[in-house]
């Protein structure tokens, strides 16, 4: 042994070397473990793949009444036995589903172990379009159903509206209004002017006719029980929301009318 090298610390530097060794030897066995459960994770992904459970099994839809089931299985594009289960695109789905004028809102969501769930959200029915005197549902998003309906409480009758752009906004109009407003008109007819081609006049359920402008409908009418509440009792008339509110009393109209003829 050369002079200056400590005994105790040579001793320590061979007590070591086992330890390294089984040290090494653990580490190998870890990676060696790690190797062989991804191997055989992957051969069971290859296999799970390879086999029907991998698949859809089941489409269940909920929510749908006017959209038939067949319509959003094609649109979904989800085929029972075809579609692969876990790479199905959530996200991807709903964007196709709701690409329907019908559907307002889709939510699909998958259930273990390769079942997929499908809700939708229909547009509502908000009004009623009458041609020829046959009536036909008209969603808040302006489309109108094929289907001939009897009209119900659940909105106005629309008369003589020619221009689907111009029915599409009087729909979303009617959708923001409060429900106690809406269920008092009884009709809306489309009445344009040269002066004004967004006129409408309104029938009430509690006798008045209103006059409005489509671009500003919601937000005046939303004021109507409020002008109501200020006219006087019994007296009938034309309540005048195109610009700034007016009323106008036909009784009154119709006693001046008759001044005029005595003279």
């Amino acid at each position: 042994m050369k002079p200056g090298i400590d005994k105790e610390k040579v001793v320590n530097i061979e007590e070591r070397i086992p330890k390294i060794k089984e040290q090494r030897k653990q580490k190998a066995n870890r990676r060696l473990i790690t190797f062989i459960l991804l191997f055989f994770t992957m051969m069971l992904i290859i296999i799970y793949l390879q086999t029907p459970i991998s698949k859809v099994s089941e489409v269940e839809i909920k929510g749908n009444q006017n959209v038939p089931a067949d319509d959003v299985i094609s649109q979904s594009q989800i085929y029972k036995g075809q579609t692969e289960f876990w790479s199905l695109s959530k996200e991807k789905t709903e964007k196709r589903l709701e690409e329907n004028k019908l559907i307002k809102k889709a939510e699909v969501s998958k259930k273990l172990p390769n079942k997929i769930a499908i809700s939708i959200e229909e547009y509502k029915s908000i009004a009623f379009l009458q041609k020829h005197n046959v009536y036909y549902s008209v969603l808040e998003n302006g489309t109108v159903l094929p289907e001939e309906v009897t009209p119900t409480d659940n909105g106005p009758i629309l008369n003589g509206w020619t221009e689907d752009k111009k029915l599409v906004q009087m729909a979303r109009q009617l959708d923001k209004l409060p429900d106690s407003v809406k269920d008092s008109i009884s009709e809306i007819d489309y009445a344009p002017q040269k002066s004004n081609p967004w006129l409408v006049r309104l029938y009430m359920n509690d006798g008045y006719t209103v006059t409005a402008s489509i671009k500003t409908f919601a937000k005046n009418m939303k004021n109507y029980p409020a002008i109501v509440s200020e006219l006087p009792k019994g007296e009938k008339g034309i309540i005048h929301l195109e610009v700034a509110a007016y009323f106008e009393s036909l009784q009154k109209k119709s006693k001046d009318s008759k001044k005029e003829d005595g003279r």
